[in-house]
This record gives structure tokens, C-alpha cells and sequence, in this order.
């Protein structure tokens, strides 16, 4: 009843306000719960907060906790060794995101937050400065998890405390990282059976996915994530089908991920191809999304035609903006030689090498239709750090949600978030789409923002200002044994409903 899995990239910190990436946010959602959370089709459900009311301007938010949830175990409780949550802890925990000197890079999430307050010992009140639709979904974020307030006293990598499904047990650094079943938790299952199911989780640190996948063909761990160079062949066909070798063995779970991977192209560019709307289009119509998905990432993934916002989050366009159209990209370049009088269109695109190959296939497809392209491979900080400042033409880059809403990707192209001091890489501005996303921003109906969503979403795609390559999906590996996994659209490993049975 221990489930076993490898981090390659190391845990950093069990502190939920660093919980930025993957590896940090798995460990930390089985020690803490947050207000609310995600169920695994984005719907927000009641976690530590049992309900809550909005008022009708959307800038105050009350929330009622669950009576008689506890916390973990530890001495620092005194002869209890356990206390209830109380809203003075959640008011400590969402504070500390903004303190300077704990420096979180979590600290954006309460930029709106005017004030927060415990009216009594079960009722968070926040206030924001201004609406914002999606609020709740930023508070089930691993950096809004509710710790208690004597964790000011208590060391993070010694004593994580939390309320969540698994309790810390032992961290040996660079080597293995385990928890044990909490059986204080305060879930239970649809016939009253209380969770977790699993006895303890154990995770080891090898340092590259080809080793983590040997481990995983041997069964010495359970679970595998995502899809690597270094073993896609020897596990999936061509097709993204389980090799025979491993059918009888090995389960294999995908679903959208809310993530898309595009080339940027910058709008402020002093190249004329670059200026050129034309040629935008021409390069967005000039190569096969299909068989590149198909032939280099083994049929993982959706041809990005349907605009920025990827699959499985609402908002997703139903119209199709750019499939492969070789005929259309001629004369669009036709138009654009015509009117500019340059007859040999060059372009660099810049990107790191995990993707050069995918760049390649795009560089050979577009010298087709008569587009000179050019690579340079950086390292993936040089290009972040580049592509901030505004010294790239075109870059590879992915948008992964940091919350399931839309507005998320579309903060990308609202003008007053021009990189370096914001998410908008390409400079794209429309007075027409700022307007757009304003007016999203203050309406509270889903339905009416989404549609907005999708006009903002059309203006961007028909103005070419990136290059969607295509719309991720979460792979998931486990053994024949490990039962109820599931997926979802933001990669969360959640184990709490998670069984293994015997072989």
C-alpha cells in the first residue's frame, strides 16, 4: 500500500508558498488543503471551506470552514498533538504569500486583495480592489494551502505541517522522500470509508527520465509522467499506442492539458517580414500540424487550429483559424512579394534544443512554400531572459494555466502587460481586444465571459501574432496494480482515492 514514484528534478521546498512548478506543487498537495479545490474537470469544490457567498459587486468573498478539521499530528500542539483550523489560520497562511522577506513566487496571487479577516473562528472575509471572475480558481492553487500559524516556529524540510491526506514521516536529500497516511483526515469516500486508502507515498530522486523509466519497466515504481525522448519509442508506437511488450503490464491514461505550445512572434521587431501580417499567415498555414504530432511526438497531442485557448478549458474555439492550407500560404507570400518587392522572406526562430526538432520539421515545410528559416538554439534560460527583452523575431515557447480560466491565456495579448514587465512576449496590441478583456474581466457570468473569451481569442488568431503549434495532453503510466489514479487537464497528482490491489 505504498505508492512509489520518481522526481528527476528534485523536490526544493515543502512550503506551499514555493510551490511553483510540478515538482514542488505534487508533494504539497498531499500534505495541505487550500479553501477550495478542482475536481478533474476544473469545476471548483468545496476543500477546507464548506461554502461561501459573493457579493454582487464580485469584490467580497465569505467563506465558512468545515467544522473539526485537524491538523496533523506534532508536540508543538501541546498535549493534544492536534488543534482544529481556524480562520486565523487561513488569514496567516494567504498573508504570507505578500511577506518581502519570505519572497514567494506566489505572491501575485493576492495582488488583488484588498484586505482578509477572520470574523470569527469558522468565516474568512476577503475583499478585492476590483472584480475578478476567476478568484475562487486561484485559491485552490498550491500557494493559497492553509498551514498553521505555528509553523512560524517549525522548519519546513523537518516539520511540514498541514491538513492534507498524508503526513511528513522522513526527507533524505537527494535520495527519498516519504509520507505516511493521516488518519486525522477529514474526507471520506461515497460509502463513509475514510481517506486516503494508501498506507504511505515514497519518492525518489533519480536524476534523468531514462533511469526513472528503467525503474519503472523493472516495477520498482508506479507511476511514470509524461512522454521522454529517451523512452517514447521504446513504449508507444508511432500512433501513441502501447508496445506489445508492455499492453499486459502497463496502464497508459492522456487527457487535454492546459497547455499550448506556439511560436511567439514580436510584433515590435524592426524586420519587415516580421511586420508583415501576410506573412504571418503564410507561415501559420504553411506546415502540418497533423503529421508533425504525429511523426515526432508519437501522436501525443492536438494540432493547435483552433486559436491560443487550448482544449479543455472553456473558451476553446470550435472554429478552425489555420489548418494546413500549402496553396493558401503561396499566395499569401505571393501577396506579401507583390507588395513589398522582396522576393527571398527570411525568418529566424529561436528555440532550446528539446524542440529543435519540431523547429527543423517547421524550417523544411516553410522552404516549400518559399520562406527561408533560419534556427538558433539557445538554453532555455537565454531564452526566456531574450524573449523578455524583446530580442527575438519568433520564439518557441508553451503557456501551461496557472488557473482554469481563460482570461489566464489571454492576459498574453492585453496591451498593458507588455514584457519585460509582463506575460505579453509578443506586443500585441488591439484596442478592440483590450476593451474586450476589460469588459471580461468585470463580468461574472460564465457564459457571457466565455463568449468574450472567444472574440478576444479570433482577433489574435486572425492578426497571426503567434504560431499555435498544438494543444498538450497529460500522459499518465502506471502499473497493472494502482487503481482510481485518474487525470486531469492541470497534470495534479492526487493520490487520496488512489488503491493498490495485489497482482
Amino acid at each position: 500500500m505504498v505508492f512509489r514514484y520518481n522526481e528527476h528534478a528534485n523536490i526544493t521546498s515543502l512550503d506551499p508558498a514555493f510551490a511553483k512548478d510540478q515538482r514542488n506543487i505534487w508533494p504539497c498537495h498531499q500534505l495541505y488543503n487550500s479553501l477550495v479545490q478542482l475536481d478533474d474537470s476544473l469545476n471548483i469544490q468545496p476543500d477546507l471551506a464548506e461554502s461561501w457567498t459573493i457579493s454582487e459587486d464580485a469584490k467580497t468573498y465569505i467563506f465558512s470552514l468545515r467544522k473539526k478539521v485537524y491538523f496533523h499530528k506534532h508536540e508543538i500542539f501541546g498535549k493534544d498533538s492536534t488543534r482544529i483550523v481556524t480562520a486565523k489560520d487561513v488569514v496567516y497562511s494567504l498573508k504570507r504569500l505578500t511577506d518581502v522577506n519570505l519572497a514567494s513566487p506566489g505572491s501575485w496571487v493576492m495582488q488583488n486583495v484588498k484586505t482578509i479577516s477572520a470574523e470569527n473562528d469558522s468565516t474568512v472575509k476577503i475583499q478585492l480592489q476590483q472584480p475578478f471572475p476567476a478568484f475562487l480558481g486561484l485559491l485552490s492553487m498550491k500557494f493559497c494551502s492553509v498551514i498553521p500559524t505555528e509553523m512560524e516556529r517549525l522548519d519546513f524540510r523537518k516539520d511540514p505541517i498541514g491538513t492534507g491526506p498524508f503526513k511528513f514521516k522522513r526527507w533524505e536529500a537527494n535520495e527519498k522522500l516519504v509520507f505516511r497516511k493521516n488518519n486525522l483526515y477529514f474526507e471520506k469516500d461515497e460509502n463513509g470509508e475514510q481517506l486516503p486508502y494508501l498506507e504511505a507515498v515514497a519518492t525518489t530522486f533519480l536524476p534523468d527520465k531514462q533511469s526513472e523509466f528503467l525503474q519503472f519497466a523493472q516495477g520498482n515504481i508506479d507511476f511514470l509522467s509524461g512522454l521522454d525522448p529517451s523512452y517514447k519509442d521504446e513504449l508507444l508506437s508511432s500512433v501513441g499506442q502501447l508496445k506489445e511488450k508492455y499492453a499486459n503490464r502497463v496502464e497508459m491514461l492522456s487527457a487535454p492539458y492546459l497547455n499550448t505550445e506556439y511560436l511567439g512572434i514580436y510584433l515590435d521587431s524592426e524586420t519587415p517580414e516580421i511586420n508583415a501580417r501576410q506573412l504571418r499567415q503564410a507561415i501559420n498555414y504553411g506546415f502540418n500540424r497533423e503529421t508533425m504530432i504525429t511523426y515526432l511526438r508519437n501522436g501525443i497531442g492536438t494540432p493547435a487550429e483552433n486559436g491560443f485557448i487550448p482544449k479543455g478549458l472553456p473558451g476553446f474555439a470550435k472554429e478552425k483559424y489555420y489548418e494546413y492550407n500549402p496553396q493558401k500560404a503561396k499566395e499569401l507570400l505571393a501577396a506579401y512579394q507583390k507588395e513589398t518587392g522582396d522576393t527571398s522572406p527570411e525568418v529566424t526562430i529561436s528555440t532550446n534544443s528539446s524542440y529543435l526538432d519540431l523547429v527543423e520539421y517547421i524550417q523544411r515545410e516553410l522552404q516549400k512554400i518559399g520562406i527561408q528559416v533560419n534556427i538558433d538554439v539557445m538554453p532555455p534560460s537565454t531564452l526566456r531572459q531574450q524573449r523578455s527583452a524583446g530580442k527575438l523575431d519568433i520564439f518557441r515557447a508553451s503557456w501551461i494555466a496557472d488557473y482554469p480560466d481563460a482570461e489566464n491565456y489571454l492576459s498574453l495579448f492585453y496591451s498593458e502587460n507588455f514584457s519585460p514587465n509582463g506575460p505579453n512576449y509578443t506586443h500585441f496590441k488591439s484596442a478592440t481586444f483590450d476593451s474586450l478583456y476589460e469588459k471580461a474581466i468585470n463580468t461574472s457570468e460564465a457564459k457571457n465571459r466565455i463568449s468574450l473569451y472567444q472574440q478576444m481569442d479570433s482577433i489574435v488568431m486572425k492578426e497571426a501574432a503567434v504560431v499555435p503549434l498544438y494543444y498538450d495532453q497529460v500522459v499518465r503510466f502506471t502499473q497493472k496494480n494502482v487503481k482510481d489514479l485518474g487525470i486531469n487537464p492541470i497534470n495534479l497528482l492526487d493520490l487520496k482515492r488512489v488503491k493498490k490491489v495485489k497482482d
